[in-house]
């Protein structure tokens, strides 16, 4: 059985939509899903659909081997992040070399970096007037959205787009191909 565990900071959608994908497969599963913050909606989504839910701070997370011990515990296959807004630290990086995926609302190594998440890139890409934008899922190193790429779709901006529509089609390609490129990474190593 492959192990999932999941990082995520805000409301949960991508998150719920992999718990549902992986639900009842024999060789699949997500275990648990671990969050920034102890207010976020992610928390209340995984445990309605019986996953383990479970909040840490900073001190936890970076500064001790709390979080660390807690994935060592776990023994994820996979570590995915959906929205997680931390930056990972390098000694749990090192840990779970390669095991550790990322998620990115563009197409990288556009509108990458520190702060570049959610509503601040599609304003960004609006602003811009970029034609085309998409979904970046890749692997985590120890800087902010530059590991290497393992799966990009792309979706048109039209001229009349706002930040809104945007964020609409990209999580229509979130839904659509992320719990399939996580599958394809997992079953590659059964």
């Amino acid at each position: 059985m492959k192990r999932i565990v999941i990082f995520a900071s805000g409301s949960g959608t991508n998150a719920e939509n992999l718990i549902k994908f992986f639900h009842n497969r024999e060789n699949v599963s997500v275990t648990q899903v671990l969050t920034n913050n102890p207010h976020a909606k992610v928390i209340e989504r995984a445990k309605n659909l019986n996953v383990s839910a479970l909040s840490f701070n900073r001190i936890a997370f970076s500064k001790s081997d709390d979080v660390l011990n807690v994935l060592k515990a776990a023994k994820p296959d996979l570590i995915v992040l959906a929205g997680f807004l931390w930056k990972f630290p390098e000694f749990i990086l090192s840990e779970f070399e390669n095991k550790v995926i990322n998620i990115h609302p563009a197409l990288l190594p556009k509108y990458g970096g520190k702060g570049m998440y959610g509503m601040h890139v599609h304003e960004a890409v609006v602003a811009n007037k970029e034609t085309e934008t998409g979904i970046t899922i890749h692997y985590v190193n120890e800087n902010y959205d530059e590991g290497a790429i393992i799966f990009q779709a792309k979706c048109k901006v039209l001229e009349n787009d706002t930040a809104e529509d945007v964020a609409t089609k990209i999580h229509e390609l979130e839904m659509e191909h992320f719990p399939k490129v996580v599958e394809e990474l997992l079953i590659k190593d059964i």
